[in-house]
């Protein structure tokens, strides 16, 4: 069938809302941090007792989720009367600046969605037959795990992680990996292509999520560490607004715990359609071999954490290194090897 000419250039108009939106949210979203970091700061320095400081991160991130903000917040003993003022302003300009920044979120999600429906209605097949339309799929994954989450919990603090390298990926999915609509490679016309690159697109948009929350718990414990053996810390302010390491380490362990047997699904149903499609069920090409690596990465990840009681920095680092794992499979192995995969084209 025809492409729908009309549709696609809907698709594309419905991105570019959504990118917008999507901008919008992540300075909200900065905004929020921003503020909400000042208003701790400004009831913090009232206090002025250094032993407390390590336990002041603590605090400063309990008093943020009580008020339904991952940022914004001030201390539980509460500051002088003079400085409660205008920490209560700034707390709640960003906490109005986070709502605000969490409705440009949804926003673009709806204009996310219509642009991959009315994509794939242009073409009258799934929308992730190549790297440009994987992409818009990935981000949509990654923004609606970010959504879930925060709806089970007050995660704001999240926002600019995950926003920024989604903005970052729909611009240059635009800019660079565009492809004008068209039909399916014959290779690709297969039902498998719902299940395998369906799997692939749900576990990369969580793993994104996961890793956003694994750099801020870096961060977050460098900060308390530091802190609390009283040297400068690089970042602090950053690392203010966030909750305690321990929260987000076990957000991170959450959402590796719910991608890792989606991926592992996904690598599966990629080898029952190479055999379909190839008569073998594995070739070791680079795509498949870089999909196993990252498996076997975040496995260990996993089982390190399940058997030899690895937490913290240790395991962060591991599971970063499954996450450029995934990144060299999408930008490398795509663009620059050629295998039996390179038909799907950039």
């Amino acid at each position: 069938m025809p492409v729908d000419v009309g549709l696609a250039r809907l698709s594309n108009d419905l991105i570019a809302g959504g990118i917008v939106a999507y901008s919008l949210g992540f300075l909200g979203f900065a905004l929020d941090a921003a503020y909400g970091n000042h208003a701790r700061a400004a009831a913090k320095s009232v206090l002025r007792v250094p032993a407390q400081v390590p336990a002041l991160v603590g605090v400063a991130a309990g008093s943020a989720q009580s008020a339904g903000s991952g940022f914004s917040g001030a201390s539980a003993d509460g500051p002088a009367e003079g400085a409660g003022s205008s920490s209560s302003a700034r707390s709640g300009f960003a906490r109005r600046v986070g709502l605000a920044a969490i409705a440009c979120t949804g926003i673009g999600w709806l204009l996310h969605l219509g642009a991959i429906l009315s994509r794939g209605l242009a073409v009258h097949r799934l929308p992730w037959g190549n790297m440009y339309e994987f992409t818009v799929a990935l981000t949509f994954a990654a923004v609606t795990a970010f959504l879930v989450i925060l709806n089970r919990q007050p995660a704001r603090y999240l926002g600019v992680f995950v926003m920024a390298p989604v903005v970052l990926a729909l611009g240059l999915s635009v800019l660079v990996l565009y492809v004008a609509p068209a039909p399916l490679m014959p290779a690709l016309h297969s039902y498998w292509l719902a299940i395998h690159v369906t799997a692939a697109i749900i576990a990369s948009g969580v793993f994104i999520v996961a890793t956003a929350a694994t750099v801020m718990f870096l961060i977050a414990e460098r900060y308390a560490l530091a802190t609390a053996a009283g040297k400068p810390v690089r970042l602090s302010g950053l690392a203010r607004i966030m909750p305690d390491a321990e929260t987000l380490d076990r957000t991170a362990y959450r959402a590796y715990a719910f991608a890792f047997p989606i991926w592992t699904f996904a690598v599966i149903a990629g080898a029952i359609w190479a055999e379909y499609a190839w008569g073998h069920y594995w070739q070791w090409d680079p795509k498949e071999t870089w999909a196993f690596i990252t498996w076997v990465v975040y496995a260990g990840y996993l089982h390190a954490r399940a058997t030899a009681g690895w937490r913290g920095r240790k395991a962060a680092y591991v599971a970063m290194l499954g996450f450029v794992t995934i990144l060299f499979n999408f930008f490398i192995v795509n663009i620059f090897i050629s295998g039996m995969h390179s038909y799907a084209g950039v």
